[in-house]
């Protein structure tokens, strides 16, 4: 193995962004760093414009951004939620942390987004909202899920953790529900090392979003001068990241051309250059739709079974190349369980669970380390 070979390529790493030390050490000097400074106010501004939504809110994780959106909802004991098991567990413990229960639909075996025709059969007089996932930033089935949503009046909130700047028929992905949830954690598109944001795509949600998101109190409109004093006038948390994390943010989206073009050039010369070859072996290739504008957020590969896929991660990693899977099916943990559910209910989840492998895939990724994960890749070979 060479000098170069021998080198170990990790799955993921943080972008670091032109002005972000800039910024933090702007953030620092302004004294003000608890959150909410103009920072933050940049982000939320560009957000709002960019996708021309009605209010976007910061927040110290998606997980957080999922929770207000629950709290926004009303979600209470007993209510069910239709939701996908091939999720991050975030998605569903937003609820359940409201004392509502999750009803688990199977993914389609394209796109892995949930499968919209499963939707309206599980709908019951319980059912209290729809939370939907845009699987590596490829949008769901939105025509359908929309028109579901509007004919039993069931509110359809996007976890959008993969999808920012996403389309789907040209409108971007998490404009089409009453909310949205980003993630901007470091393994996502734009990072600040931990971080979120609420879109809202109702203005009447907005005052009580600000409210839930300052602790319960309408301290964002003392701030803004409309109230002489504030106080605790609903439920909430403190939601609110730092100034120093929305300096980081903001150092990213102002280069959000730049690095989305980077790894839509990532993410094409891995399709180009490994079709052949996973025709060759029957490995399936990431799925999207003419219709849909992904985000390039992952490349992901699809094995025959469990032990094909778990020799390819060791094969990879014997190569100092980092793989891994994704999500375990939430239906049939420990937790999932205790719901009334098992191994077999949902098995399109369950078998994309057991095959999918996701290969180093990040802005800095160079040439050469791609070809060599190309050309390792390439050597491989099915052996069943």
């Amino acid at each position: 193995m060479t000098p170069e070979e021998s080198k170990f390529i990790d799955f993921n790493r943080p972008y670091i962004a032109g002005n972000q030390l800039a910024y933090i050490h702007e953030a620092i000097q302004s004294g003000h760093i608890s959150g909410d400074g103009q920072f933050t106010k940049k982000c939320h501004a560009y957000l709002e414009r960019t996708l021309n939504i009605k209010k976007a809110l910061l927040t110290t994780s998606c997980t957080h951004a999922l929770e207000m959106s629950a709290m926004l909802l009303n979600l209470k004991n007993d209510d069910e939620v239709i939701t996908p098991s091939f999720t991050f567990v975030s998605t569903i413990n937003s609820f359940i942390l409201r004392g509502a229960k999750p009803v688990f639909a199977d993914i389609r075996k394209d796109t892995l987004n949930i499968d919209e025709k499963q939707i309206e059969p599980l709908i019951t007089e319980k059912t209290k909202a729809i939370y939907i996932v845009h699987y590596a930033g490829v949008g769901c089935e939105l025509d359908e899920i929309i028109r579901i949503s509007r004919k039993y009046k069931l509110p359809v909130v996007e976890d959008n953790a993969h999808g920012l700047f996403g389309k789907y028929k040209g409108q971007f992905l998490g404009t089409f529900g009453i909310m949205a949830c980003q993630s901007f954690h470091e393994t996502k598109n734009f990072s600040s090392g931990e971080g979120g944001a609420l879109l809202l795509n109702d203005d009447k949600l907005i005052d009580r979003a600000e409210i839930i998101r300052e602790k319960g109190t309408n301290r964002s409109k003392f701030f803004r001068g409309q109230i002489d004093k504030y106080s605790w006038v609903d439920i909430g948390s403190s939601y609110l990241p730092s100034e120093i994390l929305a300096a980081v943010l903001w150092s990213q989206l102002e280069e959000t051309e730049l690095i989305q073009k980077k790894r839509k050039e990532i993410w094409e010369r891995y399709f180009s250059s490994l079709r052949d070859w996973a025709n060759e072996e029957g490995i399936a290739f990431p799925f999207v739709p003419n219709y849909c504008e992904q985000s390039y957020h992952m490349f992901y590969l699809q094995f025959p079974n469990l032990q094909e896929r778990q020799n390819f991660i060791n094969y990879l990693r014997q190569e100092n190349i980092y793989s891994v899977f994704h999500y375990v099916p939430l239906h049939t943990s420990t937790m999932g369980r205790k719901y009334g559910y098992k191994a077999g209910d949902l098995p399109v989840t369950e078998e994309t669970s057991d095959r999918l492998v996701r290969i180093p895939f990040f802005f800095d990724l160079s040439e050469n380390e791609q070809e060599r994960v190309i050309s390792v890749i390439q050597k491989y070979h099915i052996t069943s």
